[in-house]
């Protein structure tokens, strides 16, 4: 069942498929992959023991999902190790590490692609376009949801200061 009245695309309405993850709850289970010596798993396991902030964009081919990519890496970069951070998208993980390459971003992207779940489990899945809604989550260090915003239009960027004083919060 679609949670309706949440996001638009382009001014029209959307649907978005999954859970609402709320504030304070445990962060749902996923798997995503990303390129690196072949394609490599990521897990919730993963993130945990430290701060983590994930990303999510449409698709890093398009404008905006480029520039929210780009701000969260030049803003990350003075936390260093200090946390995790991830931007996911379904695109192919080659391709991410392509874009991440050209457009010299470090900080770590995973894909959706293979079974769909993160999108599901999050609840950002755009039911009528089969691609992930843009929204940021920022997760404590034991996998708490500390942070959520999802963008009420796609076109539109993220409230990068919030999401990041929320990370800082935590570091």
């Amino acid at each position: 069942m679609g949670r309706s009245g949440i996001i638009t695309f382009k001014g029209n309405p959307m649907t978005l498929e999954g859970d609402d993850v709320v504030v304070g709850a445990d962060a749902p289970e996923f798997t995503l992959h990303y390129a690196d010596a072949g394609i490599q798993a990521l897990t919730l396991a993963d993130l945990k023991g430290k701060p983590s902030i994930i990303s999510v964009v449409p698709s890093l081919d398009t404008p905006v999902c480029a520039i929210q990519t780009k701000k969260f890496n030049e803003e990350l970069a003075s936390l260093g190790d200090q946390v995790n951070a991830v931007t996911v998208s379904r695109d192919l993980p080659f391709a991410q590490a392509r874009f991440c390459g050209a457009e010299d971003v470090s900080m770590r992207t995973a894909s959706d692609y293979q079974s769909h779940q993160f999108g599901t489990a999050f609840g950002v899945t755009i039911e009528e376009l089969k691609l992930l809604t843009r929204a940021v989550f920022v997760l404590d260090a034991d996998g708490k949801v500390a942070y959520k915003e999802i963008v009420p239009e796609v076109t539109e960027e993220p409230d990068y200061s919030a999401a990041m004083a929320a990370l800082r919060m935590l570091a």
